[in-house]
């Protein structure tokens, strides 16, 4: 029998001694990442070293370990996160029963089943550890009761005296981080939110005052140094602006991702002149760049690049096809990736180039001799649109080869990494924000057999879920901002909390469109084009297979 309102904000589920349980189940999770580690190097290494073969051979074991290793982080991290606020006399009702569910729901899985995916649930068995019983009373308390009925129901009362707050329970950031939070939230609300289903729809570019007002705030200059005409924030700051632009549209939130891509490009591995050239004018939106790297029948698999530079004087001629390239029409420099040593047909060849273009029109979106393109049309992940592009005798100055050097590309290239999936995981997260956000106000609208939707224990279990894996991925992907910020190398910190998003901010997508039922399936609302925009997240920045096989590879070797 549903509660109503009333009656649901009564019940206070909460176990006693809340992180003194939480804490005490950390440890055993630990030991089974050690186990399941240890038992598949046995699997995988060939003497001392990871082994390809032996790693395809096992890939579905293999990537488990990735995703038990992403649970048992973010279990830690959210023990930190409670620990801190609890510090701090923040530690409220909504944050402990989001800290309860969390880890009753993933201790659940860690020992029953985690989904990679709908179709595909690794268990330990899969791992080489056969059954394993939990091995501590404060586990098995947690799965028993951690995740009950009663707790979602009254988090879900919680919300809805929150109702058009999508951040549900404090996220752990400092008073300036917030401030920032705040500023772009209320931006995202009035000048992208009321506009953004609509371009969607009519497939049609972020209109250029968009970009304008973004660089007026400081967008795609946020982590460029001081020096260099940025504002010197640090990644924590990058995640929070991408995290609220990207809930009023993905599209918007993504705007920052080229800049931050091709800063980080040349901050690493620029010369001091490139540096002084590019840095300002990317931060004050003079110049938009735009990657372009994949290419056609390669992926993920960049080593294996065609793309041909071949130097003539003070040129390169750029020779090739690459695919998949977002907001290349409007941009004026491109971070292209090619091969400049045809001896090569691995990585060890490629070179990066800071390639200038004219910036195109509608009417005519590639006016540069040597370049010619066309769009590819998309479900979602419209506002910047994608494009074939195609090359034959582009010309780039031998003064924009990046560092100066051939043969550091790819090199270059992986120094992106870290920043890029931290990126992408907020935006994750914002869109999925999104989910909730429309899904909740839905579910408090729509009344069937007299009430509304939200009374309904199944309707108001998703959206309790959804609040938890949000808050589960933000301390995740807050951590590796962290850990960046520090100067850490974070790549698996990166691919963990870019992993766990995405799948987060499809089932949040997913659940949010079940909760609109027929509705959902109709374009008019908006939850048709959160869907389609949650779906690239899992593809795009490392396709999850591609990123659990990175972050598995470095816990075996």
């Amino acid at each position: 029998m549903a509660l109503d309102h009333e009656e649901m904000t009564v019940t206070n589920p909460i176990l006693p001694d809340l992180l003194a349980l939480t804490g005490a189940a950390v440890a055993p999770v630990e030991a089974l990442l050690d186990r399941a580690r240890g038992a598949l190097r046995g699997e995988c290494l060939d003497g001392d070293r990871v082994s390809g073969r032996k790693i395809e051979e096992n890939q579905t074991a293999v990537h488990g370990l990735a995703w038990l290793a992403t649970y048992v982080e973010a279990l830690r991290q959210m023990q930190k996160w409670a620990e801190t606020l609890t510090g701090e006399g923040r530690f409220g009702e909504m944050e402990q029963l989001l800290h309860q569910i969390a880890f009753g729901e993933y201790l659940s899985q860690i020992y029953g089943g985690i989904p990679m995916n709908q179709g595909e649930i690794v268990r330990l068995s899969d791992l080489g550890l056969g059954l394993v019983p939990p091995s501590r009373e404060e586990v098995v308390r947690l799965m028993l009761d951690g995740n009950s009925a009663a707790a979602r129901t009254r988090l879900v009362a919680l919300m809805r005296d929150n109702t058009g707050h999508a951040t549900f329970g404090a996220s752990g950031l400092d008073e300036e981080l917030e401030m920032v939070r705040d500023q772009f939230r209320r931006y995202a609300d009035e000048k992208v939110a009321p506009f953004a289903h609509d371009w969607h729809l009519r497939d049609e570019l972020i209109p250029m005052s968009v970009i304008g007002e973004l660089a007026d705030m400081g967008v795609f200059g946020l982590t460029i140094p001081e020096e260099f005409g940025g504002f010197g924030f640090p990644k924590a700051a990058m995640v929070v602006v991408s995290e609220e632009l990207s809930r009023g549209y993905i599209g918007v939130g993504s705007l920052g991702t080229r800049s931050e891509i091709a800063a980080e490009l040349i901050l690493s591995g620029g010369t001091d002149a490139q540096k002084a050239e590019w840095l300002p004018k990317i931060s004050s939106a003079e110049v938009l760049p735009t990657a372009v790297f994949t290419e056609p029948n390669t992926g993920s698999d960049l080593g294996s690049l065609r793309t041909r530079a071949v130097r003539e004087g003070e040129t390169y001629r750029i020779t090739g096809n690459k695919t998949w390239i977002t907001h290349a029409a409007r941009a004026n420099v491109m971070t292209l990736l090619a091969r400049t040593d045809p001896a090569t047909t691995d990585y060890r060849g490629l070179s990066m180039f800071l390639a200038e273009k004219t910036p195109g029109t509608e009417g005519n979106p590639f006016p540069t001799a040597g370049m010619t393109g066309g769009e590819i049309e998309v479900l979602g992940y419209r506002g910047m649109k994608e494009y074939e592009l195609a090359f034959d005798g582009f010309e780039v100055k031998a003064e924009n080869l990046l560092g100066g050097e051939e043969g550091q590309g790819f090199k270059q290239l992986m120094q992106t990494f870290e920043s890029a999936r931290i990126q992408t995981a907020a935006r994750a997260i914002g869109v999925a924000q999104n989910a909730l956000e429309v899904g909740l106000q839905y579910a408090e609208e729509r009344r069937q057999f007299g009430k509304p939707l939200i009374d309904f224990p199944r309707v108001s279990g998703k959206l309790a879920m959804m609040a938890v894996e949000i808050m589960v991925a933000r301390q995740l992907t807050y951590f590796s901002a962290w850990e960046k910020d520090h100067g850490h190398r974070c790549d698996i910190e990166a691919g963990m909390a870019k992993l766990l998003a995405a799948r987060v901010a499809w089932a949040a997508a997913d659940n949010a469109l079940q909760i609109h039922g027929g509705n959902g399936f109709a374009l008019e609302y908006q939850i048709s084009r959160i869907l389609c925009d949650a779906r690239i997240l899992n593809i795009f920045e490392g396709a999850g297979e591609i990123q659990a096989q990175v972050i598995a590879r470095r816990l075996l070797g």
